[in-house]
């Protein structure tokens, strides 16, 4: 049998629950959510099974609680490899994906994935495969949508003039 902890009972088991519904993610939600159960009388082993955790996963929560309240709920910060480019050169790729190629100099209308991996390369000798680089620009707002091709010597009033006379033929 496991060893009983004391929970603090600064919240009612309702109150948890509301908090807990109300949280940000899904391992807030279930942690408070276990901690209402055993507050309620249900065992540390049982209240794992209800929310989907192990009874180890409920006690450390019950402990994150009693320590730090309803806040010491959230997931803590993960460790890991540091990033390869920071804010401001994944910002600079960004910008740069934004901009586009010089269509005369570089023969291109857009970049695509592969050319924005090379420009990494190239300008901060930083290798990042394609999936990377759509992740980041994912992360920066874009999507792998792509503007559709303009003729750079396009001629703005002919344009119009075309598509009023395709617009009054029809």
């Amino acid at each position: 049998m496991p060893k009983r902890i004391l929970i603090c009972t600064e919240l009612s088991p309702s109150e948890l629950r509301a908090m807990a519904f109300a949280a940000d993610t899904p391992r807030e939600r279930k942690r408070g959510l276990a901690i209402a159960l055993v507050i309620e009388g249900v065992s540390r082993v049982e209240a794992g099974r209800l929310t989907d955790q192990t009874d180890q996963a409920v006690k450390d929560a019950i402990k994150r609680y009693n320590a730090e309240g309803f806040a010491g709920l959230k997931d803590r910060p993960h460790s890991g490899r540091p990033r390869k480019l920071e804010a401001e050169r994944r910002q600079e790729l960004h910008d740069i994906a934004l901009k586009g190629p010089d269509v005369e100099a570089e023969h291109l209308s857009a970049y695509t994935r592969e050319d924005l991996a090379e420009i990494a390369k190239k300008k901060w000798d930083v290798t990042y495969a394609v999936t990377s680089i759509g992740r980041i620009l994912r992360e920066t707002g874009l999507t792998r949508q792509k503007m559709r091709p303009s003729h750079p010597k396009k001629d703005p009033v002919a344009v119009e003039a075309f598509l009023k006379n395709a617009r009054s033929a029809s």
